[in-house]
């Protein structure tokens, strides 16, 4: 769980500081640097997988993908920054496991992960791109004593003492000393005893927490563990359409992917490919499928009125297995005849019900695909998603953030004013030059308010765009205007109409600052 996040010197963040909670909404206008944050995010999670210049690469920049590892750096005008920082705070799973299937525990799961990047030009044929090379890597434990502080977001004590374990420790787990003129990255043995490992930083192609195991820092490896699971969800129509084979993954993809296989595999008890070959016809499972299914289609008829089941069709001869959803007369529609948000919203219903899925989940505009009435909805799920911070965390609670951007005032006026943060630019000097940077906001008597030096509070005329959108009317008296070189009378011009305009309507629209039933 990613707590807190501080960033400078990425694309158009600079000095960015941002705490969050289980659910987060941030809100803003196009290119204020919205999916720059989402970016930060997805690259640190890169970064503790990839080499770094693959993990640079994964990363779009303003056409969409990335061409050259330059634009991730901050630029005003023609000049980049030379470096770049990241500084992230974040609770870790307890027990995981590294790729030999080595079982790790947490000595500590409270952690702050702190990395910096510089950027090197390669005369290299072979890298007209440039590179990366690390400057700085730390990796060290936030105190229970500071816990409380440190997590400033409403929470039950029993789900912090929960959350945030471990024993007292003085010494990092991964820190970065220069040593006669040469900068190394230390990886400290977990525990008592043990050798530290250090590497030359320059010569590193990726990070040292990247190639941690459960045998040299357990710790160090679970907050590998977690930040590779800060994922961003991109839910394609397309990909959730497809019907998956018997022997498709049964985890549901970043894009969709699998969403029959994964429902298959809840209903059938939670296993794994073996399930999907027949371990639906178990006496013993029939029950734990219905009852999915029946969640499922609970869920989705918040969404659409018209829904009687949901289910999962098992195809034999062509062993495919097909997602799909009976109305109440009896017609079954396929997932290949669902609309766009249905098939979103069926996804984003798996995950709530899937104890497997877990980590941080960055979705841009779940409101996409939605009926304004059913956003509500949509936001609810989204929630239920999340953990919940006023119970310990167990099976049925797990440790699962979810993170949304959004424009849409209908997504704005529905969500807890606790869980908003408002992206807007904000104009900076620096070298004598001036630029604009992201800067995030909340509003005033909520937690992200409270923390002690958050300068941050947005201004409530900000929020006017989102509490009437349809913007003020236009005036009865038009000027005369100069058109084509000539005057165009007042009377001659049409007035554009607009149906926030008309009069039986007008009365239903939302005041400033007022709020609908």
């Amino acid at each position: 769980m990613l707590t807190r996040l501080k960033v400078s010197g990425f694309k158009n963040l600079v000095d960015v500081d941002v705490y969050f909670g289980p659910f987060t909404c941030v809100a803003g206008a196009n290119a204020v640097g919205k999916s720059n944050l989402f970016d930060a995010i997805h690259f640190l999670s890169a970064l503790a997988d990839r080499p770094l210049l693959d993990a640079a690469l994964s990363v779009r920049d303003e056409g969409g993908k990335t061409t050259d590892i330059r634009s991730l750096f901050h630029r005003v005008g023609n000049d980049f920054a030379n470096e770049m920082s990241f500084e992230a705070e974040m609770v870790v799973p307890q027990m995981g496991w590294d790729e030999l299937g080595q079982e790790a525990k947490a000595t500590v799961t409270f952690l702050r992960y702190c990395i910096t990047l510089g950027y090197r030009e390669d005369d290299s044929s072979l890298r007209p791109l440039g590179s990366l090379v690390l400057l700085k890597e730390e990796l060290v434990r936030i105190t229970q004593k500071e816990a409380r502080s440190k997590l400033p977001f409403p929470h039950d004590t029993a789900w912090r003492r929960k959350a945030v374990t471990g024993k007292k420790r003085a010494s990092p787990f991964i820190s970065t000393e220069d040593e006669g003129g040469s900068r190394f990255i230390k990886l400290h043995q977990d525990g008592q005893g043990g050798r530290t490992l250090k590497r030359l930083a320059g010569n590193l192609p990726r990070t040292v927490l990247s190639v941690t195991n459960a045998a040299e820092n357990p710790t160090a490896l679970l907050a590998r563990r977690e930040m590779q699971s800060w994922r961003l969800l991109q839910l394609e129509p397309s990909s959730l359409r497809e019907p998956d084979s018997f022997a498709a993954p049964t985890k549901l993809g970043m894009d969709g992917s699998h969403l029959a296989a994964a429902l298959y595999r809840l209903a059938r008890g939670g296993g794994g490919r073996e399930t999907n070959a027949g371990a639906g016809s178990r006496p013993e499972n029939r029950g734990i499928s219905s009852q999915i299914y029946a969640q499922v289609a609970n869920r989705l008829s918040d969404l659409i009125d018209d829904v009687h089941a949901v289910g999962v069709d098992r195809d034999e001869k062509r062993e495919i297995l097909t997602l799909s959803v009976t109305d109440r007369e009896g017609t079954s529609h396929p997932a290949r005849a669902l609309s766009d948000g249905t098939l979103r919203f069926l996804a984003l219903a798996v995950i709530e019900l899937d104890p497997e899925a877990k980590g941080l989940l960055c979705l841009e505009e779940p409101e996409n695909g939605i009926h304004p009435q059913r956003i509500p909805a949509m936001l609810r799920l989204l929630e239920d998603i999340a953990v919940d911070a006023q119970m310990p965390i167990d099976v049925d609670n797990p440790l699962r953030q979810v993170i949304i951007n959004t424009h849409s005032p209908s997504v704005v006026t529905q969500v807890d004013p606790d869980s908003l943060l408002v992206a807007d630019l904000k104009e900076d000097i620096r070298s004598g030059k001036r630029f604009k940077k992201a800067y995030f906001s909340c509003l005033p008597d909520t937690w992200r308010a409270r923390i002690p030096g958050n300068p941050c509070i947005v201004s409530l005329g900000k929020l006017l765009s989102y509490l009437n959108p349809a913007g003020p009317e236009e005036p009865e008296d038009l000027p005369d205007l100069e058109a084509g070189g000539r005057t165009v009378p007042k009377g001659k011009i049409l007035k554009k109409r607009r149906v926030a305009d008309r009069e039986d309507l007008r009365q239903l629209r939302i005041p400033f600052g007022g709020r609908t039933g």
